[in-house]
């Protein structure tokens, strides 16, 4: 089924998603890492949807060898502390600014940083979960990433990463050399495993989010897809469905998606700056 054709385009960005929001008081708002990025957040790929770096671990290899997972927990409990540094910024505030005029039915977020419930937003639902929570694999048993980073850092006194970079989703780049002496965490009550509680790279999202998703977008009179190039069905998914049901779809995100010939309004222009100004 086609997009729904949007009037004829404005001069600028920012008024041709002013003129759209204003025809819709049930938005259902579908967020990525670029909205993200300006709180110092990195993404993952570049203008063309391509992988800026190499992609994100899987649960696989996450549990497939005591290197793996050494070498993952090592690099998080360097980008933990730079993540938890990150403050809302004003593509959060615009969006929670849009809820408290009622006319936002469900933000849907592909982030793991809570930055958008920090902004003010209420009706956010974790796509992907939340990076401030860890799972054992092992007992099911949830801890608090604070608190696992408390059992890190009492387990590696006098260890140094060295030179860091900050990477996408509390991850940061770290020498090989650095993992070596690194003791990494397990449950405290089973000695599992521990992952955060988020889905990883290749995971299946629980069904209980996609169908509590899906209601809200049933709901919906329209949908507004803002930082997110939706290379992954979790995402796509959701457009799909709202081209289907015949809502508007409005795309604004830097560099090109896999939904652009779906949305009839599609904006490439600095997320935060767009949306500050439309709803200004």
């Amino acid at each position: 089924m086609a997009a729904t054709p949007e009037p004829a385009p404005h001069t600028r960005p920012q008024e041709a998603l002013r003129d759209w929001l204003t025809r819709h008081e049930r938005i259902f708002i579908l967020t990525g890492a670029g909205c993200s990025t300006q709180s110092g957040i990195p993404d993952y790929r570049d203008r063309n949807g391509e992988w800026k770096r190499t992609p994100p671990i899987t649960l696989q290899a996450l549990t497939g060898s005591d290197a793996a997972y050494r070498r993952y927990w090592a690099r998080s409990s360097v980008g933990w502390l730079r993540f938890l540094a990150a403050e809302p910024n004003p593509a959060h505030h615009a969006l929670a600014a849009l809820e408290a005029r009622g006319q936002v039915r469900l933000l849907l977020t592909q982030n793991v940083d809570g930055l958008h419930q920090r902004a003010g937003s209420r009706d956010v639902l974790d796509l992907h979960g939340r990076l401030d929570a860890v799972v054992c694999l092992g007992c099911g048993e949830r801890t608090s990433r604070e608190a696992v980073q408390g059992r890190i850092e009492a387990a590696n006194p006098g260890w140094h990463a060295g030179m860091a970079r900050a990477a996408p989703d509390g991850d940061a780049d770290i020498a090989d050399e650095a993992v070596a002496g690194f003791r990494a965490p397990r449950c405290a009550r089973c000695d599992g495993l521990l992952k955060p509680d988020v889905v990883f790279f290749g995971e299946a999202v629980p069904r209980t989010r996609v169908e509590q998703a899906r209601r809200a977008l049933h709901g919906s009179d329209a949908m507004l897809v803002a930082g997110s190039s939706l290379m992954v069905w979790s995402g796509l998914r959701f457009v799909r469905a709202a081209v289907d049901l015949g809502l508007p779809v409005a795309i604004l995100n830097r560099g090109r998606t896999r939904a652009d010939d779906l949305a009839g309004l599609r904006i490439d222009a600095d997320i935060a700056t767009a949306l500050e100004e439309a709803l200004a």
